[in-house]
């Protein structure tokens, strides 16, 4: 067996996205799994959209969410319904009733004591590090941010690539990139709102994703690409990088990039153990589904880390 497999450490991950205000104690979910007691986990991912469209009551909510959770470290970044967590976003569309303050509300929430309190860990866009209890090294990339559709937040024009440098950029795309996605071997798991291109995003317009974060993806081939957004795409697939039309995504079919699908087991995990660079989990880990209805399971992903020393 490969060194880059044995001298590592097992690491368990509860995975979700757009739980939009989603509650505990509601009793009309009281059968959906995040109202049960969940399985333990080393970490839990939040891939975002917590609210319908933000407010400082709905994420204290969503904190209590994430609270009930059995994990000690708790990473969480906004979707494009998290109106007021994007700065920019709420200072350029003010509406009768909103005030600028809101923006600074929300983040004290999101930063503040009830988060800390609760294991909460809210993340702005780029690559950070964290050693988990288990001796464990985690490298986590994460940004909220997914191409522009109908004047929500952390949006970004469809020529415009957060992901890649200039050098990287396809030639359709202009870098925009202040915190590009790193390259391979430095990132074990990504962490974006939206989906690449191609994988798990379809919907009714067609594959959603974003082609220049697929660009990014094949570069940095992560242990782990989790994310949300297309609650339509809500699954998981396993991607075999040296499977063909992976080398050249630009090739392959428009509707869906090769892949074996896998089932959702929880609360059994779904285990990957592969040598890093040849394979990538990608989850798209939305509750709601296309009606948005919260009826998607989390998922329970076990992955092998390295060791922080």
């Amino acid at each position: 067996m490969s060194a880059s497999v044995v001298n590592t450490i097992p690491t368990r991950f509860l995975v979700i996205s757009d739980t939009h205000n989603l509650e505990i104690g509601d009793p009309t979910l009281k059968d959906h799994p995040l109202h049960r007691p969940l399985p333990a986990a080393d970490v839990v991912l939040h891939c975002g959209d917590l609210t319908h469209c933000g407010g400082a009551s709905s994420y204290k909510k969503a904190i209590q969410l994430l609270a009930s959770m059995n994990a000690k470290l708790k990473l969480v970044i906004a979707g494009n319904h998290d109106l007021d967590l994007d700065k920019y976003f709420w200072d350029t569309h003010l509406e009768e009733g909103d005030e600028p303050e809101d923006h600074d509300e929300a983040m004290e929430v999101m930063k503040g004591s009830l988060a800390q309190e609760a294991g909460v860990i809210y993340l702005d866009e780029g690559t950070h590090t964290f050693t988990l209890d288990s001796g464990a090294r985690l490298t986590i990339y994460v940004s909220p941010y997914t191409p522009a559709f109908n004047d929500w937040a952390f949006a970004y024009a469809h020529y415009e690539d957060r992901f890649n440098k200039p050098q990287n950029t396809p030639k359709d795309s202009i870098s925009i990139a202040t915190n590009p996605i790193p390259a391979l071997g430095q990132v074990d798991v990504v962490m974006t709102h939206g989906p690449p291109k191609g994988i798990l995003d379809r919907c009714r317009q067609g594959n959603a994703g974003c082609p220049n974060l697929l660009q990014a993806i094949t570069r940095a081939k992560p242990l782990l690409h989790c994310f949300g957004h297309i609650h339509e795409g809500a699954g998981a697939v396993l991607v075999d990088w040296a499977s063909p039309g992976m080398a050249s995504p630009e090739e392959s079919s428009p509707k869906q990039l090769p892949g074996l699908d896998l089932p959702n087991k929880f609360p059994a995990p779904t285990s990957q153990r592969f040598v890093r660079g040849t394979k990538s989990l990608m989850v798209n880990a939305a509750i709601n589904d296309g009606s948005n209805s919260p009826v998607n399971a989390p998922w329970l992903v076990d992955l092998l880390l390295p060791p922080a020393v």
